[in-house]
């Protein structure tokens, strides 16, 4: 696999792209501090005029995602850039083509995803039309298990999933995400729909890719790099991210072969 490891950064490249699709968990943050580096990043991609997004698989909308940012005490001038699978969520949610009635499947936090139709929300799996997952339970976080027996009378419902990933690292801790649960639900037969990366929808909705020259940083391989791949982008990883033990282990040819991605460039982390 022929890929360049951008030594220097990214000025390296940047002036051979228009559009710049960057992750934001992971990439920009860990869950709990931003990477400065990062940061100047953002600060000299909008100095050299040049447009960024920052997308993240939050089951929540930008609103929410600014709010968490700003304790992180986050640059308040690139709020706009942001783009979460839930805002791509909402916008089919709105249209009721996936049913009327839901049984929201996710923490607490995510409620607001769904604020403005709350009355459509089901308190019980079998009066609701579809699933829609967010995330996992307050206080069943870590049992997998417990989804699999919650589920298995309701594989005949479509499940909407807002957040594609299967893992996350918040800081030095590990913890699943909605894409795991909706992988058990799979599994089982159920039938998942799926908004974020690395789905078109979610690309579609906030890229003018109308011939235009895009690289997309990230730090997953499932999510970022192959939504990348999906979309015919450009792909650049960052190895100090969720794989970084994979690729310690087994270098970073063996890991993108695994997961049958292609990668273009790669830095430990995004810096200038």
């Amino acid at each position: 696999m022929n890929f360049l490891h951008l030594k220097n950064g990214l000025r390296e490249i940047v002036d051979n792209y228009e559009i710049f699709s960057i992750d934001l968990w992971g990439v920009i943050h860990d869950g709990i501090t931003l990477n400065s580096r990062a940061m100047e990043v953002l600060d000299n991609l909008k100095k050299s005029n040049k447009k960024f997004i920052l997308m993240t698989n939050a089951p929540r909308p930008k609103k929410n995602v600014s709010n968490f940012l700003n304790k992180l005490n986050f640059n308040k001038d690139y709020y706009q850039n942001i783009f979460t699978s839930g805002d791509a969520a909402l916008n089919s949610l709105r249209s009721n083509s996936h049913g009327k009635n839901f049984f929201h499947l996710g923490p607490k936090r995510d409620m607001d995803l769904f604020f403005e139709f709350k009355e459509k929300r089901k308190d019980k799996i079998e009066s609701a039309e579809f699933i829609l997952c967010t995330g996992l339970f307050d206080g069943q976080e870590n049992d997998l298990f417990y989804y699999k027996n919650l589920l298995k009378k309701y594989v005949n419902k479509k499940m909407i999933c807002t957040n594609p990933d299967l893992i996350v690292d918040r800081g030095d801790k590990r913890e699943f995400c909605a894409g795991s649960v909706a992988m058990v639900f799979e599994k089982m037969g159920g039938e998942v729909v799926y908004f974020g990366k690395p789905f078109p929808e979610v690309y579609n909705q906030s890229i003018d890719n109308n011939k235009k020259k895009v690289l997309v940083i990230g730090d997953n391989l499932n999510t970022d790099i192959k939504g990348a791949n999906n979309m015919n982008y450009d792909s650049m990883m960052i190895v100090n991210g969720i794989h970084k033990e994979e690729i310690k282990n087994n270098g970073i040819e063996k890991v993108s072969k695994k997961y049958g991605v292609v990668i273009h460039f790669m830095q430990s982390e995004l810096k200038w």
